[in-house]
């Protein structure tokens, strides 16, 4: 399970990463947002990765072994509603630019041809 979360955490940064570097801001966005995707998982790894176990403690099961720590979990929630705000929020600053230049390229010029 540890390989697939790592792997899928690499594919997520890669491909985010690649669509930062592109020149159209719509790519731009996805990208930032596969980003927020790897880190929320990274993040959320942090608080191992067991299934079947309660996020708390219940009574008479007070040893830490047997529950999983929440604070990942908050931190992670925290942050996917951090990032839909920052989505919509350059989603917004995107559609203005293209109404005020015409163009959705980063610089708001289009290459020569």
């Amino acid at each position: 399970m540890e390989i697939v979360l790592a792997a899928a955490i690499g594919v997520l940064s890669a491909a985010g990463t690649w669509l930062l570097l592109r020149p159209r801001t719509f790519q731009v966005i996805m990208g930032l947002s596969l980003l927020s995707y790897a880190v929320n998982l990274f993040i959320f790894s942090m608080g191992r990765l067991r299934s079947g176990m309660p996020p708390i403690t219940a009574k008479g099961a007070e040893r830490p072994e047997l529950y999983a720590d929440p604070t990942p979990q908050a931190l992670v929630l925290t942050a996917i509603v951090i990032s839909f705000a920052l989505t919509a929020l350059f989603l917004v600053v995107l559609l203005a630019s293209r109404g005020a230049t015409g163009s959705d390229h980063v610089d708001g010029r289009e290459p020569a041809e």
